[in-house]
Parts: structure tokens; sequence; C-alpha cells
């Protein structure tokens, strides 16, 4: 049993009880959600609500998410691209596409399935039945470095070294327009956007404390090609934050725009360097992992404008 508790704000205020729990996670479609609330897994101040009601300013809303039984998650042999593996941690190359771990519409083909059958039963518990040794996600969309806990007590130090900020992430972008100076830093919160709460934005009012580093690493007729390293870690941070100073990501259709002039699937976004503390040695681990070959065939397209 997994609970939820949210009190709602002004921006979801007036809207259906549906809406607005559906609004609240991506994974969460608004028939899964509507299903939960015909089954009670739903609460307004305790009590059980029908999906139409309207919710008010400052009501607490209860949600029993269930949980994906065992049966649903099998181990799959899918190919993995391991940059460091030891008894405590693995570190994979992600492709670009692949979830990674399951959710309602991905039961199969998601990294998770693939570590099931790598690591046999040598995985972290903490992150439950879905997301066994499930450390830190990215997109699916996006390629790179991924860290995986084949124990508790390496999800525990790795968790804290995210929440501490000692954990380096660098990551390769190719967003829309030519970027000028030569390095910035954006500074904003990020929450979810409350015109359309499936996505994040820059939230002045309710948002998380936000900070990416850019460098540009080379310019084309009309994009960047640029190294973004997060000091902190939010949901689509780079996204936002690069769509936020006028330059969003190619590929990108759900902050850039509709249309993909370039045919790059997916947003153009790569995680490239991860570093951490090992958990037992006290040693410092650093990978590097270099783009898919979509990057650079993009990169040649870009060069021929």
């Amino acid at each position: 049993m997994d609970i939820h508790q949210v009190i709602v704000t002004e921006e979801m205020a007036g809207e259906r009880l549906d809406k607005a729990i559906a609004g609240l996670e991506p994974d969460w479609s608004r028939v899964r959600v509507q299903e939960w609330i015909s089954n009670h897994r739903v609460l307004v101040n305790g009590k059980i609500k029908k999906e139409s009601y309207r919710v008010k300013l400052g009501e607490k809303v209860e949600i029993d998410v269930p949980e994906v039984v065992d049966s649903d998650i099998l181990p799959e042999n899918i190919p993995l691209e391991i940059c460091y593996e030891d008894e405590d941690v693995l570190v994979v190359n992600k492709p670009r596409g692949m979830v990674v771990h399951p959710a309602p519409g991905h039961y199969s083909g998601t990294l998770v399935n693939a570590l099931l059958y790598h690591c046999k039963q040598e995985l972290s518990g903490i992150g439950g039945v879905a997301r066994p040794g499930i450390v830190h996600r990215i997109d699916k969309d996006t390629s790179g470095l991924l860290m995986v806990a084949k124990n508790d007590l390496t999800h525990h130090s790795l968790v804290d070294q995210l929440k501490e900020h000692t954990i380096t992430r660098m990551y390769l972008a190719i967003v829309h327009g030519v970027i000028r100076h030569e390095r910035g830093l954006i500074e904003a919160p990020i929450g979810r956007d409350p015109k359309d709460r499936k996505k994040m934005a820059v939230e002045h009012r309710n948002g998380k404390h936000a900070i990416t580093h850019f460098t540009v690493m080379e310019r084309f007729a009309k994009a960047t090609y640029v190294e973004c390293k997060l000091e902190t870690g939010r949901t689509h941070q780079i996204r936002v934050h690069m769509k936020s100073i006028g330059h969003p990501l190619i590929g990108d259709l759900v902050y850039g725009p509709v249309k993909n002039k370039y045919g790059f699937e997916g947003q153009a976004l790569h995680a490239e360097v991860l570093g951490f503390t090992h958990p037992r040695s006290g040693k410092r681990i650093e990978l590097k992992t270099e783009p898919p070959l979509a990057f650079a065939q993009l990169m040649e397209k870009l060069r021929s404008e």
C-alpha cells in the first residue's frame, strides 16, 4: 500500500477530483484515477467523494495507490550496456526510448525488467516492487548514465548523496537558437505547471529550488550544443530551465515547438557524466559515456545549415 497525501492548492481548487489527482503524477492517467475513486481508494478530508467532486482549497486528499503485483514485473533478457558493476552498485548507459520502471502502459521492456534478469535477487528493495534498485530516474527519451543500488545500504548512501548535491551529473544537450554567451547559470524554482499539471514549469510560488549550469560547446546557424551540470535534480530540470531562457531542447515536443523540424526522436539530451562516492569503499567513482549516434547525425545536419 502506497498512500499519497496532498493539500489542495489554489491552482488545483475548483478542479474535478479525478482531474486534480491525475495531474499530480505523469504516470497517473485519468481513467486509472477514476478506477481508484470508484474503488474507494481516494478520500477527501477522510470522506469518499465522486470523481466529479470539485476540490476546495486546503482540503486533504489521500490516494491509496495500488502496488504493481509481482506477476506484472517479470525478468526479461534485454541487453544492457554496463559501464560499472560490483557487489553494491551498477551503472548502465540507458538507451533513448527505454522506460526506467514499470508504470501503467509500460509493464515490460523497461530497465527494471532488464535489471531483474541481470541481477536476479540482488537489488535494493527500498523502491518497492515496481522500482527495485532505482535510486534516480532519467526520462524515457533521455539517454545516458543511471546508477542502480544492489542493496539497501547502497541505496541509502546514494540517496543521501543526491540530497547533499555531492553527485556529479553532466548532460549534453542540443537546443534551439544561438546562445551568445559562453556559459551561464539558471537559478529558478521548478514545480507543477498550474496550467497543465502533467508538465513542469518555472514556478516561483510553489516550485522547488533548482540550479543548472551550462557551457556552450558549439554553435550552429540556428542551434547550440551545450553541456549542462545539475546542482539540483528536479523533474525535467534541464528541459524546463533551457525553455525558460528561450532555448528549448531540439526534439522536445512537450517544452519546445510542436513541429519537430529536425525529425529528432525525443529530446536531444544525454546524461554524459556521473560521479559518486562508493558507499562501501569511500572511493570516488566518475564515469563518462558518449552520446548516441543520433546526436552526431543531428549535429552534422545542423552544421550543414
